[in-house]
């Protein structure tokens, strides 16, 4: 499916598969192997992430044996939000790689601006420390590539004006009634590629009588309409599921949607309620 084989290309040329397949809320063990080991063997060929979600073990033990060569998988994973400290950063790097058995990373974020416990907080100068060790870690050629998640345009204004690279990636919510317009477009601005996490709202979307009667005109599911729009709008969704024909599915987006219906869903809000 070509939509698995296209890619965008990171400011610093890294190519990154344009459908990642997001491990968030699998748990480690059997759920997060079989997950990850079924999508890669439907074709995704970029696993996202994260010591925050405790199952890197499980993914990194998927794509060793999935024999498919190290680097044709682009791996994403992120440094958890609560570390704001630079000596933290570099350990937690460490733990991370250990639990993956991997060499180095493609993507490497900071996961959130502020921990989780206290949203919306700030934690500028934490996440400048911070900033600080993951270009090392890029400069070591550990991390192919660096960048953020949930980060707004004053969290981005100022570890950009405190730093020597600038993100190549925010990882930010984003589904059809919710699209950061003010985040995205400054992103955009500086060459920021916008990933969108929970692009089918956390399963919330998928009852949603509007968006379902735009996908059928399409003959499309709300999941596959969901993740298209994302991809129409040059933003690289990551969809979750457990399920292999979902795996499947989610990947089978190779279709366009007219202008007037990306404005109709452009106009949709509260999708997920």
């Amino acid at each position: 499916m070509p939509a698995l084989t296209d890619t965008f290309t990171l400011a610093n040329g890294v190519e990154i598969p344009k459908i990642g397949f997001g491990t968030w809320q699998i748990p480690d063990g059997s759920s997060a192997y079989d997950s990850v080991a079924a999508a890669l063997k439907a074709g995704y060929r970029h696993i996202d992430t994260a010591r925050g979600y405790g199952n890197e073990a499980s993914v990194g033990r998927a794509i060793r044996d999935s024999g498919i060569p190290r680097d044709q998988i682009f791996v994403t994973t992120k440094l958890p939000a609560e570390i704001k400290d630079y000596d933290k950063a570099k350990a937690s790097f460490e733990t991370t790689m250990s639990a993956l058995e991997m060499d180095y990373v493609d993507l490497y974020l900071i996961h959130a601006p502020w921990p989780w416990s206290q949203i919306g907080s700030d934690h500028r100068a934490g996440n400048i420390a911070v900033w600080r060790a993951m270009e090392e870690i890029y400069e070591a050629g550990r991390a192919r590539s660096i960048g953020v998640s949930n980060f707004n345009v004053q969290d981005l204004e100022s570890l950009i004006a405190a730093s020597k690279v600038v993100p190549q990636a925010n990882q930010i919510r984003f589904f059809v009634g919710y699209t950061q317009d003010e985040v995205t477009a400054f992103c955009k601005s500086r060459d920021i590629l916008v990933e969108g996490y929970s692009p089918l709202a956390t399963g919330a979307i998928l009852d949603n009588p509007d968006v379902g009667r735009i996908a059928k005109k399409y003959g499309r599911s709300v999941a596959q309409l969901c993740i298209r729009y994302l991809l129409e709008k040059d933003i690289l969704p990551l969809p979750k599921t457990t399920t292999p024909s979902r795996i499947v599915e989610n990947a089978d987006v190779d279709f366009e949607i007219s202008g007037d219906d990306m404005a109709y869903l452009d106009g949709l809000v509260d999708t997920a309620a």
